[in-house]
């Protein structure tokens, strides 16, 4: 596992960041640069094309990545851009990524049976890097801690960075979740399962309640491997016990303060994604033909797209909500 005597990288994004182990880096550089499936280039091209040099790297995330196909669902990609200015040539799509990051698109390459779907969200580098580190609410550190793929990376300078950058997403992970398991001995999967429940719940997510704990069972040992990686980090919150176990050193007062903070991203969140659900309508076409998409997939009742919805998306938003609060199908 390590122990406090080893070598550390230091991130330049902040004085009070934590350090970030060696191992941890290598275990993430692993665990991203596993073969993904060969339709997803098409994914990446598309991309580079829309994005040219301003695109730094492509990132795969979500449940296409845990079930291994790029048919079943909506591809979750993130395109990390050098900056929101030579990332769009209008303003207006510059001022949405920068005021509420990010912004999301929908984009389908092929056709018939071979057609795939993705959206992706843009952020920008200093987005990355502050979200993976000091935002406080967990939208880019909760996804970025778990295992993705690196699916393109401008030269080997940006995928050290994007891999440094992930590793941090993790230290920062175990720092926000560790609080509110004061006084538990706990294994590397309840950690992780009690921390992407909290995570789950600080956004308006379509999953069921055991999809962290389906995650975790699918990928414990990836989880194992990045908790113990990043141990080194953790010594004042994590004391490694017996048999694969921890025990969590934080004080009550501790644990009470860090369910403040998690009641706080709850409410946070609610409203962000409230606001990202309707901006998302307005910044992307083929908003109505995603929305209808996902309503079919959580519903089960299939939605025809009407001329009307594609030439107003905006209008669309607040229907998908509200139909999606109804079947219970967001929380």
């Amino acid at each position: 596992m390590g122990g406090d005597s080893e070598p550390r990288v230091r991130s330049g994004a902040a004085r009070t960041q934590p350090d970030v182990p060696f191992a941890l880096v290598a275990e993430v550089a692993r665990q991203s640069s596993r073969a993904s499936p060969d339709a997803l280039g098409a994914f990446v091209t598309a991309l580079r094309d829309r994005f040219g040099d301003a695109l730094d790297a492509v990132l795969l995330g979500g449940s296409c990545l845990h079930v291994g196909d790029p048919t079943e669902g909506v591809v979750d990609l993130y395109a990390l851009v050098r900056d929101y200015r030579s990332a769009y040539r209008g303003p207006v799509l510059r001022a949405f990524n920068a005021l509420l990051p990010p912004n999301v698109f929908y984009v389908e390459v092929g056709e018939g049976a071979a057609r795939l779907r993705a959206k992706y969200a843009v952020l920008s580098r200093a987005d990355f890097d502050a979200g993976t580190s000091r935002w406080f609410h967990s939208y880019v550190w909760a996804r970025f801690a778990q295992p993705c793929r690196v699916l393109y990376a401008r030269d080997e300078a940006t995928r050290a960075r994007v891999r440094h950058a992930l590793a941090r997403s993790v230290v920062t992970f175990h720092e926000r979740v560790l609080p509110a398991l004061a006084g538990e001995e706990v294994d590397a999967g309840a950690l992780w399962g009690h921390g992407l429940q909290l995570t789950y719940a600080a956004e308006l997510r379509a999953e069921r309640g055991s999809r962290p704990r389906w995650l975790v069972e699918r990928n414990r040992g990836d989880y194992a491997a990045l908790t113990a990686a990043a141990a080194p980090a953790l010594t004042s919150l994590l004391e490694p016990a017996a048999e694969g176990r921890y025990r969590v050193r934080s004080t009550d007062a501790e644990r009470r303060r860090a369910l403040r903070r998690w009641r706080l991203r709850r409410w946070q969140g609610k409203a962000l994604s409230v606001l990202r659900l309707g901006k998302s309508a307005l910044t992307f076409a083929g908003a109505a033909d995603y929305v209808a998409f996902k309503i079919e997939r959580h519903t089960g009742k299939p939605i025809r797209v009407t001329p009307f919805m594609r030439r107003h998306p905006f209008l669309v938003a607040p229907f998908a909500l509200l139909l999606l609060l109804l079947r219970r199908a967001v929380r």
